[in-house]
C-alpha cells in the first residue's frame, strides 16, 4: 500500500541542505523542524576505523544476516521509536520520500529473519549522511555500521558524517573537524558523479 505524504520536506530542500553543510532535526517537544551546521562536525574516518577484536569475532560469526534497502520505512521507524527523539512525522515521510527518489539508504540487519537493528543516511556523490542507528539486539546496529564501513570503501566513497559527536558514535571511531574543513571535504566529495552507493 503506497504511504500517503501529509507534509515533507521537499527533496531538493534536503539535497541542497546536505550539500552546503546543513541537515534538519526535529525539536522532540514543539516538533519544530530545525536546521544545524555545526561549527565543529563528526565524521568518521571510513578508511581507518576497524572493529575491536570481539566485533571481528561476532563479524566472523555471522549472528546477523545484513541487507541493504529492503525494509527502509521499518528501519526509520525503529530509529524514532524511542522516548525522546527528533525524528518526527515529517522527517520520516520526508526520507521514506527520498528513499524512493534514490537517497536515501538503510542498512539493516536479521536474526532468524527478525529485523533487530539498522541505521539509515543519505547518498550524495561520495558523501553518505548517517542520520540515526537502532538495535533490538546486542550489537545489531554496530554490525550494521561495519557493514555500512565495507560498503561504502569498496564503493571509494570520500565523506561518512556522523554530524553531531556523542559517546556512542566515539566509541565507534567519530572525530570531530572544523565546519571549514568539513565543508572542504564535502565539497569534494558530493562532485563525484561515477560513485554511487
Amino acid at each position: 500500500m503506497e504511504r500517503k505524504y501529509s507534509k515533507i520536506i521537499s527533496p531538493q530542500i534536503l539535497i541542497d541542505a546536505y550539500v552546503n553543510g546543513w541537515f534538519p532535526m526535529a525539536d522532540p517537544e514543539t516538533g519544530e523542524i530545525e536546521w544545524f551546521s555545526p561549527l565543529r562536525r563528526a565524521i568518521f574516518p571510513i578508511y581507518s576505523i576497524k572493529p575491536s577484536h570481539s566485533m571481528k569475532q561476532i563479524l566472523k560469526k555471522k549472528i546477523f544476516e545484513v541487507r541493504i534497502d529492503t525494509c527502509f520505512e521499518n528501519v526509520i521507524m525503529g530509529c524514532a521509536n524511542r522516548p525522546d527523539t527528533w525524528i518526527n512525522d515529517v522527517l520520516i515521510n520526508s526520507y521514506i520520500n527520498l528513499h524512493h527518489l534514490g537517497y536515501a539508504h538503510s542498512v539493516e540487519t536479521f536474526k532468524d529473519g527478525l529485523l533487530v537493528g539498522g541505521l539509515y543516511g543519505v547518498a550524495i556523490g561520495a558523501a553518505f549522511f548517517g542520520e540515526s542507528m537502532f538495535s533490538l539486539v546486542s550489537n545489531a546496529s554496530k554490525v550494521a555500521f561495519y557493514h555500512l564501513i565495507e560498503h561504502l570503501k569498496a564503493r571509494n566513497f570520500i565523506l561518512l558524517d556522523s554530524q553531531f559527536i556523542n559517546e556512542h558514535t566515539k566509541m565507534l571511531g567519530a572525530i570531530e573537524i572544523p565546519r571549514y574543513q568539513y565543508i572542504k571535504i564535502l565539497k569534494h566529495a558530493v562532485k563525484q558523479k561515477d560513485v554511487t552507493f
